[in-house]
């Protein structure tokens, strides 16, 4: 069965026209690609798509996924190995710059909490009768202990105003 004669102009109803590209683009990367292994020819294809993507193919990248090697001589392999070894170099000095980014951010990150919790915790003494704030930046287990043992923490779920209670330690009024 022949197909008809497409008329070469802009393809108005914008769901038909990227279905269009998107079957195009495919056929047109496929015959780049047979293209490259059957005439052994280097190809390069880029594509932009109507909403700015990139799309693209080369021939050449196709070894550096290890594939089309059989007629590379040692000369061409070792050139090759050499490039990938830079250039996973390179990725790996970017990674790391990154990570080092990301762990200075959550060491400000931490060093912002722990202010925060020093302030909020000596606010906390200060509203329990003037107690002096601590002077030490840290808390041990020892002192959550003490601390957990001094208070009381409700832990219903209650819909409406609370019921009144009277603390253990504190005879009620």
């Amino acid at each position: 069965m022949v197909r008809g004669k497409t008329e070469m102009k802009r393809i108005e109803n914008a769901t038909s026209r990227q279905v269009t590209f998107s079957k195009r683009r495919n056929g047109l990367l496929k015959k780049a690609f047979e293209l490259s292994v059957l005439c052994d020819a280097e190809v390069a294809l880029v594509i932009f798509s109507p909403r700015g993507k990139l799309y693209e193919f080369s021939s050449s990248s196709r070894k550096f996924l290890g594939e089309g090697l059989d007629a590379s001589s040692i000369e061409e392999l070792q050139q090759l190995e050499n490039q990938l070894e830079r250039s996973l170099t390179k990725i790996r000095a970017k990674k790391y710059q990154l990570l080092r980014e990301e762990l200075d951010k959550l060491k400000e990150k931490e060093r912002n909490l722990t202010a925060e919790n020093k302030m909020l915790t000596e606010k906390y003494e200060m509203g329990r009768g003037g107690i002096i704030p601590r002077t030490s930046s840290t808390t041990t287990s020892e002192d959550l202990d003490t601390e957990e043992s001094e208070m009381e923490v409700v832990t219903d779920l209650l819909i409406g105003p609370p019921p009144i209670r009277h603390s253990k330690k504190f005879p009620p009024n």
